[in-house]
């Protein structure tokens, strides 16, 4: 017997793959924090990996918005960054995989922007509160054609940059990732059972900073091609 809902159900969230025309449906949002030295210390803390495992939030799936989309300038903030970030898209379940295993998960990779309300997510660090309002809102995560693994082949390294208005604010290289992908993998693995459709966005390099209405946002990941993003009102 179907069930009668009391109001529509939501449509499922599809991201693009590149050169094909099926879709990614997407199941959940991980992000990895403070997962470059340099930005670490620019947002004000230090992160030894021998002594600190990584730690993630979350954001939900219909936060999800493609590349080269015009959104407007979120509400209640005064602070919005933007965080350009290597997307890794899993497309097998595992769960307690280990490192060497873990690359049998991967589908494929894609350019990320990670939208922040910085104030909002400063002013709940500060509190001991969880980062929701700062990181998890509408339109807060932006992705590009996903690159199948099979075509791009495994990405370790390569130049990971960002402009606003054509003026460079983050550039670094993958390959200075504070936990690997593979190591990423392994770890959240742990605690969840990754399944086809999870997003894991992996971290920002130093530069992040603020944008305001009527700039425009575009980067790139080298073999994956570039992701682009207008600021409305």
């Amino acid at each position: 017997m179907t069930a009668k809902l009391l109001f529509p159900a939501a449509e499922p969230v599809l991201a693009d793959i590149q050169g094909r025309e099926e879709k990614y449906p997407v199941k959940r949002i991980f992000c990895v924090g403070r997962n470059y030295l340099a930005h670490a210390a620019e947002m004000g803390v230090s992160v030894d990996k021998t002594k600190q495992e990584p730690f993630y939030f979350t954001k939900h799936p219909s936060a999800l918005v493609a590349s080269g989309s015009a959104i407007d300038y979120p509400p209640q903030t005064a602070n919005y960054h933007y965080e350009m970030e290597f997307v890794v898209a899993i497309g097998k379940a595992g769960f307690e995989v280990s490192e060497e295993d873990a690359n049998e998960l991967i589908y494929g990779y894609a350019c990320g922007l990670d939208m922040t309300r910085r104030d909002l997510q400063l002013k709940a660090r500060e509190t001991g509160r969880p980062w929701d309002l700062g990181k998890d809102f509408e339109e807060s995560a932006i992705l590009s054609a996903i690159v199948p693994k099979s075509e791009s082949g495994l990405i370790t390294s390569g130049v990971i940059e960002l402009e606003v208005n054509g003026e460079t604010k983050q550039q670094s290289d993958l390959d200075m990732l504070i936990w690997n992908v593979q190591e990423i993998i392994a770890h959240l693995s742990k605690f969840y059972h990754l399944q086809p459709g999870d997003l894991i966005y992996t971290g920002t390099p130093e530069g992040v900073g603020p944008v305001v209405a009527g700039d425009t946002i575009t980067g790139r990941i080298a073999g994956l091609g570039d992701i682009a993003l207008t600021i409305l009102k």
